[in-house]
């Protein structure tokens, strides 16, 4: 008799997030940029310098702290919330003149889309600047919103991805999220969210449990299932 192979062992496929919760401005769009010119303007009108490293500081963090930060180190004489519509006002209108999307972010939306992934966008810009870039990305790519001033702490409290789960009506634990700044990893993180750290203007550390990419280029869903999943994953090089 001709000898039965055994089959071969079966790769489980890791089931697809629940959702993917997405930061906005260094990862979904390249707006950093846009944000430290506005600041430097800002500071410049005030008779002050701010350095490319001090508007690195800035980074990820909620508006109204950035604003008084500017005010107490940049020497902007103004309240705090006309900061804050200032630098808000300037990056909505370069956004409306372009959108610089993350290479690999549309794609990656579109096959998240495809799979019937939910995603929520989570982010410490307001709503005028997130709807502006939602509205210039693929129809319905985003279930909901979370900005900075829907929320009563901003990043790196959790609050505002425990907000997005709860919107969406999944568990946090099945859910993986996308950011770039240290101070949005330790959000997601708090909030007990798998999370990839993608590089943009700032390096993403090594910790633990925390999976990294240099590029959205390289993350599919795939990927994000094996993050879901408990996997880390380092794709920095």
């Amino acid at each position: 008799m001709p000898e039965t192979l055994a089959p071969a062992p079966q790769t489980a496929t890791p089931t697809l997030p629940a959702a993917v919760l997405w930061d906005m401005d260094g990862t979904l769009v390249d707006t950093e940029p846009y944000w430290i010119r506005a600041e430097q303007e800002l500071v410049a009108e005030h008779g002050g310098t701010w350095t490319h490293e001090q508007a690195l500081q800035l980074v990820g963090n909620a508006l109204t702290v950035s604003a008084a930060i500017l005010r107490d180190q940049g020497g902007v004489d103004l309240p705090v919330d006309a900061i804050v519509e200032r630098l808000l006002g300037q990056v909505v209108e370069q956004v409306r003149e372009q959108v610089p999307w993350q290479p690999g972010a549309l794609e990656l939306l579109g096959d998240l889309a495809e799979a019937g992934v939910p995603c929520a966008l989570v982010t410490m810009s307001y709503t005028e600047l997130a709807q502006e870039v939602v509205s210039r990305g693929p129809a319905g790519a985003f279930v909901t919103l979370v900005t900075g001033d829907q929320v009563s702490r901003g990043k790196p409290d959790p609050e505002p991805y425990l907000l997005a789960a709860q919107r969406l009506g999944v568990d946090v634990s099945g859910c993986v999220a996308i950011e770039d700044s240290p101070t949005g990893i330790a959000s997601a993180r708090a909030a007990g969210i798998a999370t990839l750290g993608v590089e943009a203007v700032l390096p993403v550390p090594r910790l633990d449990g925390l999976s990294r990419a240099a590029s959205l280029e390289k993350v599919d869903v795939a990927t994000l299932a094996r993050i879901g999943a408990g996997e880390v994953v380092d794709l920095t090089l």
